[in-house]
């Protein structure tokens, strides 16, 4: 006996198009509607081949991770602690203030939601951002060219405190110049002026 029908569209491409419309629009600002509309599936399609929104969102967060924000995990592998600090940063602007992305970051959006439906959601993210934070830390410990004050845990959360503060700022619609030179300035601020 046959399985199911098979799949009239491609889950690939159906994730991508679920990713912006979760970026633009954030988990609660985004409806089933138009999930559907964006993905050119109907609700029973999405559900048998991604689950609810929630499990939707989880996917989306993953690809978003191994996708645009792939940035990130790639900039600890920057020969120095500065280059690490520097990526970091200037990606955040790249990825939240780019010309074909849209405004903000996934993850931080997520994480300000607000109402009950999202509480699995923004622990995602939050855990995401945790996971992230101490990857920082644990690279920044191995780092010899930084300034001796700067404790490795305490430059890793301000690194990602500054982040966050950008794709909030490009959400609000800050331009991507602006947002440069304030990268910038945090730079020079947290690392001096050789930067």
């Amino acid at each position: 006996m046959p399985g199911g029908r098979p799949r009239s569209f491609d889950a690939d491409t159906a994730l991508d198009r679920a990713l912006e419309v979760f970026w633009r629009n954030g988990f609660e600002g985004t409806s089933l509607a138009d999930l559907t509309a964006a993905m050119g599936i109907n609700k029973p399609s999405l559900y048998a081949a991604f689950g609810n929104k929630e499990e939707l969102f989880g996917k989306v967060l993953a690809r978003y991770l191994d996708g645009p924000g792939a940035y990130a995990a790639d900039a600890l592998d920057a020969p120095t602690g500065r280059a690490v600090v520097e990526r970091l940063i200037h990606g955040a602007v790249d990825l939240t203030a780019g010309e074909n992305t849209p405004s903000g970051c996934l993850c931080v959006k997520a994480v300000q939601a607000g109402g009950p439906d999202s509480r699995t959601v923004r622990q995602d993210a939050v855990a995401v951002r945790k996971a992230g934070e101490a990857a920082l830390r644990r690279r920044l410990e191995q780092a010899t060219d930084l300034p001796s004050d700067q404790e490795p845990a305490d430059l890793a959360a301000l690194v990602h405190t500054i982040s966050d503060g950008i794709a909030v700022q490009a959400a609000a619609g800050r331009s991507r110049d602006e947002l440069r030179q304030v990268a910038d300035s945090a730079l020079r601020a947290l690392l001096g002026e050789g930067t």
